[in-house]
């Protein structure tokens, strides 16, 4: 600790306990608070990160993805070539999961959305973490043509997968905003949590969602059964899809709804 030249502690510290002990150690520069800030100007949550530490936020600076170096493209290949899936132009990774189940498009819905994209002349592929696959099982129990599943990868694997389909679907969640930094064309499905704070930066990214959440609070949310922020329209993802895959964007740095409005009758 005491060849640190700066310490950056992202939670409250109110008692100074925190900041005591790398004072101790001799730490010049402490930077302690809380991304949960109250005192925070930012919206986005990256953007009340880069506030805590006086940095530039995103609407300030250009948008940047990250490169995927070629021996993680080669496990990626390696990965798709077991499942045999070689060179697909029209390949659609879909992730069925997410954190929360709160947070997700209901099986039935989801597995519309897979047989359209089939329809659609594009090729499906479902991809199942770790803790997703009750979320998978779900679904491909309404497909009469169920897609194949690339599981059991970790996250660099992931990451070599990334760069080599033509779109990514998924809901909120940590996969979504990985495909995003990695510059791959993703339309996010949002429901209950809010875009503009947790929504992935990009103009090759589109975010969906079903009419506003009027619940005021997390157990609100998980007591509600209808969920009417989840009702996305299938067409209306599709229409995304179609808009993205063209390489139409905003001129927002941050996509929110406007290449996808929601329709108050849910398909």
């Amino acid at each position: 600790m005491n060849r640190c030249d700066r310490a950056v502690v992202w939670m409250e510290d109110k008692e100074s306990v925190l900041g005591s002990f790398f004072q101790e150690f001799g730490v010049a520069s402490v930077q302690i608070q809380s991304p949960f800030s109250k005192g925070l100007r930012a919206t986005h949550q990256s953007d009340r990160f880069l506030e805590t530490l006086g940095e530039p936020t995103r609407e300030s600076v250009s948008e940047r993805t990250v490169q995927v170096p070629p021996h993680l493209l080669e496990r990626g290949k390696d990965s798709l070539d077991a499942l045999r899936v070689f060179q697909e132009p029209s390949l659609v990774l879909v992730h069925p999961g997410s954190g929360s189940v709160h947070k997700r498009l209901e099986p039935r819905r989801m597995a519309s959305l897979i047989e359209r994209l089939w329809q659609e002349g594009m090729y499906p592929l479902i991809l199942e973490g770790p803790a997703d696959q009750d979320a998978v099982g779900q679904a491909l129990r309404f497909m009469s043509r169920p897609p194949l599943v690339l599981r059991d990868l970790d996250l660099s694997q992931l990451a070599g997968v990334f760069p080599q389909v033509a779109l990514y679907i998924g809901h909120d969640s940590g996969v979504t905003h990985l495909a995003a930094l990695l510059g791959v064309r993703t339309i996010a499905i949002f429901g209950p949590t809010d875009q503009h704070r947790w929504g992935p930066y990009g103009r090759h990214v589109s975010i969906v969602r079903g009419l506003p959440c009027g619940c005021e609070s997390w157990e609100t949310i998980k007591s509600c059964v209808e969920k009417p922020c989840l009702h996305v329209p299938v067409e209306k993802i599709l229409e995304a899809s179609r808009l993205t895959s063209r390489g139409t964007d905003n001129t927002r740095p941050h996509n929110s709804t406007e290449t996808a409005l929601s329709l108050a009758t849910p398909q």
